[in-house]
């Protein structure tokens, strides 16, 4: 029977995977976790997972050229918060120009009277 995808399997998991030289990806952590060759599915929940772990304060890194990993150093660490903050604006800035709106105005940012 597989094992459950869950915080605790996954951080534990990960706690094998630390700095990016072991980064590993999201199938491979999945079949860590689970024993057996993972679903669609499975890597999804496995993102939403990640997420949860970095809302609980974990170092839960990820780029698509190294996998997953546990930062090993602040550089590390650095470097993930700077590629997940490029994603989001890369995605504001995608809505901005379709909806023809200012990125301040989108995310509702108060202006100082002109």
């Amino acid at each position: 029977m597989p094992n459950e995808l869950t915080r605790d399997t996954l951080l534990a998991a990960l706690r094998q995977h630390i700095g990016r030289r072991h980064g590993v990806t999201a199938t491979a952590l999945c079949r860590q976790v689970l024993g057996v060759p993972p679903t669609t599915g499975d890597e999804r929940a496995l993102r939403t997972l990640v997420v949860e772990l970095r809302m609980a304060g974990h170092h839960v890194c990820a780029h698509p050229r190294d996998g997953y990993f546990l930062a090993d150093s602040a550089e590390e660490l650095e470097e993930t918060c700077s590629f997940l903050k490029s994603r989001s604006m890369s995605g504001l800035q995608q809505i901005s120009a379709m909806k023809r709106v200012s990125i301040p105005d989108l995310v509702g940012q108060m202006r100082l009277p002109s």
